[in-house]
């Protein structure tokens, strides 16, 4: 059985990611977001960049937290290949600093965009329901 990670755990692993919240990331308030965290697959050859845009991001696991009153809890998680190629990858995403609950300051890559946020959620509530 896999030990239940936290969303703080999860932004520090160095594994490369993509982040997308409903609002800024700052875990050390008590203010409501949703984060989901796509991990991006480690390969032979992808080091660094997709030179001139050539190459692509593979995601090979999504995981989503919801945060409230300083507590995020994990609501979504998956390996399935056909789950994730559902989830739209934001190519948008900048260096994004963060803070963990700890207060400390990380950056990852990753945006805020509520619209992302509101897709992944409906897209969640549809897989459910099949």
């Amino acid at each position: 059985m896999a030990i239940e990670q936290s969303v703080d755990n999860v932004l520090e692993m160095p594994q490369r990611k993509l982040v997308v919240a409903k609002n800024d990331i700052d875990l050390s308030n008590n203010n409501q977001n949703d984060i989901f965290i796509l991990m991006v697959q480690e390969s032979a050859g992808s080091a660094g960049g997709r030179g001139g845009g050539s190459g692509n991001r593979k995601i090979d696991k999504v995981m989503a937290f919801s945060c409230s009153e300083g507590i995020c809890d994990k609501y979504f998680e998956s390996f399935d290949p056909e789950k994730i190629e559902q989830f739209e990858i934001p190519y948008s995403a900048v260096a994004m600093d963060i803070k963990l609950s700890s207060g400390r300051q990380l950056v990852v890559q990753g945006l805020v965009d509520p619209d992302f946020i509101k897709g992944y959620r409906e897209l969640i509530n549809n897989m459910k329901n099949q």
